[in-house]
């Protein structure tokens, strides 16, 4: 763990060749993990089906990364780590950071199965 989802609010229908595995790269770094203990789910929505209230068309098409950990890190690092994955998928994707939104997940221990054994 981490499962990290990121969602790419985008025009066309093309992901940059590789680039879930340079977001699996760039968050590990952010995590600190060990090789092979990120997961990165990519998905792309297309900005005919994004939209928000008063604005006709925004500035820039936002990503939307949900981070499910283990143990969620204490409140005071959430910001901090929070700030860090906002600037890693950025640069990933060529994106200003304030267009990066995170949403943490509640903790998966205990709701998390891996090949039918429940994380404990």
């Amino acid at each position: 763990m981490p499962i990290v989802d990121v969602q790419l609010v985008a025009e066309g229908p093309n992901v940059p060749s590789g680039l879930a595995a340079r977001l699996a790269e760039s968050l590990a770094g952010v995590f600190s993990s060990p090789t092979g203990r990120v997961w990165v789910r990519l998905s792309l929505l297309p900005s005919t089906q994004y939209a928000e209230n008063g604005v006709r068309a925004p500035d820039a098409l936002p990503v939307f990364v949900r981070v499910l950990h283990a143990d969620l890190p204490p409140d005071d690092a959430l910001s901090t780590q929070a700030q860090a994955i906002s600037k890693a998928v950025a640069a990933c994707v060529a994106r200003p950071s304030q267009w990066v939104h995170v949403e943490y997940a509640p903790a998966g221990r205990g709701r998390m199965a891996f090949g039918g054994r429940l994380l404990r």
